[in-house]
């Protein structure tokens, strides 16, 4: 056995096979179904010619038959790419052919895209659709649009349905073994340029990522079966990952459920009303979010309307910023509950956690404590003291990714070694506080540069987001001829408000020096973020280049 993916959910199922593995409105898996599906699955993928090491990718919100696949996709020791279901075009002709994918598997909502950048990508042969809700199947049992698309002479991929692929195929557990070295790959759009796939061992993952080193104390978690054993030994926790699973942290929250014989709650669509509907009906435990996007919406729900919330005792927050006067109003409904703000990345795994107190320090991002392996460095590469109040960009070492792939320029860029210490870099800032914490701060890619000082967009949203009317914000950079670039914020507010530029100030002043306040602010209906939350930073800036600012102030207002 490995520290492996699939090895990890298979001792779930040895030991729980009865229990619900995954559940939704109408549906459900037990572990020995989903076992069952995934090997199913696996043996359909290898008679596609799928060898270990070759790509599969997975186009799908989160559904019971996107973990089935993810599933599988590990058996088959294959590496799966998540593919982002709001790209475009251009973004999936990248996805598919930078990744080399050989398999897709997919809704059939997705077909007319699929079926458009298919032609551009040659070594994708096999298509595994998924049936949803959006039409019948063909009598054949391929989705009506990619037959006509095949007949038409549109498509060079063959075309299976996914029911077929699990009814034709033994559902036997007879592949080889497993191994640490097998591979796990995250595409990451990042803030700016095209997705990017970083490549990890599954050993290295599982430690950060996986719950292979303890979220609190930094030891390392080396029996295998300990999930299994705990979670056979103990109740069935009931988890609600709510991204979606083309973000790491909600692939993460549903692996680690099914590594100790947890129930994951399984939902294709966001809202703040049906997330409290949800957690209400199926009684769930732990609820994992990232940041605001969510976070807001749903508290906002709960001042609405009362649900039973009595089940949940943890919420989890990661990869999106969590503001404190969010965070507050949480402390406030689940005071018994514990909530946790998390950091991290794509290219870091997990880099620490707090828990979230009422009235902290709101100044910058996240405040957390560091994992061990999380440092700050210079510029030079040299190692920021623990404690010394300084600015520097977060790094890891030990288990970290082994590069990005088919680009070894990225790589070279983001895996650095200094003085023989091996470091994944990418890119975001941080500062040490007196007390060791470490404070985010943001992505030096998007910060601004005013008058030689740097500012971080999401230390400015953080404050911006304390006024009552603001709902959400993302802050970008504008040209200044005096300051070479000015801060400016997009805002979208509450019920329709128009606040001044001034009473925002007034606010984010209390947080933020006055130079770090918006000069000028841009009011939309909402703030187009990723699907993870995270928010889209090039968005923001056509919005300020397509019209004139809503109110800009004059440089000596907030110049301080």
């Amino acid at each position: 056995m490995a520290y492996n993916i699939a090895d990890f959910i298979e001792h779930a199922v040895d030991l729980m096979p009865e229990r619900t593995a995954l559940e939704t409105d109408g549906d459900a898996r037990t572990y020995a179904q989903l076992e069952a599906d995934a090997n199913a699955l696996a043996h359909q993928l290898r008679a596609l010619g799928i060898a270990p090491g070759d790509t599969v990718g997975v186009y799908s919100r989160n559904t019971l038959e996107c973990v089935e696949a993810m599933v599988a996709i590990f058996k088959a020791r294959a590496v799966m790419v998540n593919v982002n279901f709001r790209y475009v075009e251009s973004e999936l002709e990248h996805i598919f052919t930078d990744s080399e994918m050989k398999v897709l598997i997919y809704e059939r909502q997705f077909t007319q895209k699929v079926a458009k950048v298919l032609p551009k990508a040659p070594k994708l042969k096999h298509l595994i659709v998924i049936p949803d809700e959006v039409g019948p199947l063909a009598a054949d049992g391929v989705s009506r649009d990619i037959a006509d698309a095949l007949n038409h002479g549109h498509l060079t991929a063959d075309a299976i349905e996914f029911t077929d692929a699990i009814a034709n195929n033994s559902s036997e557990r007879d592949f080889e073994e497993r191994s640490n070295d097998d591979l796990y790959m995250l595409y990451t759009g990042g803030t700016t340029g095209h997705p990017k796939g970083v490549v990890w061992r599954q050993e290295d993952v599982y430690r950060v990522l996986g719950g292979g080193t303890d979220w609190f104390n930094g030891v390392p978690i080396d029996d295998e079966w300990k999930f299994a054993n705990d979670g056979a030994a103990g109740g069935q926790l009931v988890r609600f990952p709510i991204p979606p699973f083309i973000h790491g942290g909600s692939q993460w929250a549903v692996f680690q459920a099914l590594y100790g014989g947890g129930k994951a709650i399984i939902y294709p669509e966001f809202g703040a009303h049906q997330t409290w509907e949800i957690v209400e009906r199926h009684k769930v435990n732990v609820i994992f979010i990232t940041g605001d996007a969510m976070a807001r919406p749903m508290i906002d729900a709960l001042l609405e309307k009362d649900y039973d919330t009595s089940s949940v005792f943890s919420i989890a927050s990661s990869a999106a910023l969590f503001s404190q006067s969010v965070k507050d109003q949480y402390v406030d409904r689940f005071p018994n509950a514990m909530i946790i703000d998390a950091i991290g990345s794509s290219e870091t795994g997990f880099g620490g956690l707090a828990a979230i107190t009422k009235g902290a320090d709101h100044a910058g991002g996240p405040r957390v404590k560091a994992d061990p392996n999380t440092v700050l460095l210079r510029e030079d590469g040299t190692v920021i003291p623990v404690g010394s109040e300084e600015v520097g960009v977060m790094a890891r070492t030990g288990n970290i990714p082994l590069r990005y792939y088919n680009d070894p320029v990225k790589s070279d860029k983001t895996f650095k070694v200094y003085d023989g210490v091996r470091y994944s870099i990418p890119g975001d800032f941080a500062r040490y506080e007196s007390d060791g914490a470490i404070t985010m701060l943001g992505r030096g890619s998007v910060s601004i540069n005013s008058g030689g000082e740097k500012i971080y967009p999401e230390e400015v949203e953080q404050a911006l987001k304390a006024h009552p009317d603001v709902f959400d914000a993302v802050v970008v950079g504008v040209p200044d001829e005096r300051y070479g670039q000015r801060v400016s914020a997009v805002v979208a507010t509450r019920d329709d408000a128009r606040p001044s530029l001034a009473s925002i100030n007034e606010v984010a002043r209390t947080e933020i020096a006055g130079y770090k306040c918006p000069r000028s602010v841009w009011f939309v209906d909402t703030i187009k973020r990723s699907p993870a939350g995270k928010p889209d930073y090039r968005w923001g800036t056509g919005i300020t280049e397509s019209r004139e600012a809503d109110e800009t102030l004059a440089v000596s207002s907030t110049r301080v």
